[in-house]
């Protein structure tokens, strides 16, 4: 596809045992931050996942913001699990339309922790796992996320990394 972003696929050497006996069982796994480069892996996960016959399950995961381990005050009283709701529903709004959105089925999950762990939880179930390679991190400027990272020595599943749009391939 034209100005799509090319993928990184990794297969893990963790996956899981049954993965041999149904290796498309469950869903295309994708976590969404709001970023562009997860709104680039929303968009190659959905076609994965439609052209595979399986569910979309978007992950949006957040976790209170700390400051050299103690809890950052805040002002007022900001919902954190509402924020990434909206954000996951907004990003799935602007990217799944049209002949992509016709039949596939998308569900939304928003849990508290950290992305790299609850992705890593839910690669248990799932048939493939794609990120973004990278994200709203302190360290935007990298190759490759901490999440990304993280996923590809403990994903249990096949993890699907899709470069951004903005870096050129070499």
């Amino acid at each position: 596809m034209q100005g799509a972003p090319e993928p990184l696929i990794l297969l893990s050497v963790n996956e899981r045992a049954d993965r041999d006996e149904n290796p498309t069982a469950g869903a295309v796994v994708v976590g969404v931050d709001g970023s562009d480069s997860s709104r680039d892996a929303l968009a190659w996960a959905a076609r994965q996942a439609k052209l595979i016959g399986a569910p979309l399950r978007v992950i949006a995961a957040w976790q209170f913001p700390t400051d050299f381990g103690w809890a950052t005050p805040l002002p007022g009283d900001p919902d954190f699990e509402e924020e990434a709701r909206l954000e996951a529903d907004k990003a799935i709004a602007e990217t799944i339309t049209g002949e992509l959105a016709e039949g596939l089925d998308v569900s939304v999950t928003v849990v508290e922790g950290h992305p790299a762990e609850v992705l890593t939880r839910e690669s248990e179930q799932a048939a493939l796992v794609v990120v973004g390679s990278r994200g709203h991190g302190a360290f935007t400027g990298m190759l490759l996320g901490s999440v990304g990272h993280h996923l590809a020595a403990h994903a249990r599943c096949p993890l699907v990394i899709v470069r951004d749009k903005a870096r050129p391939p070499r």
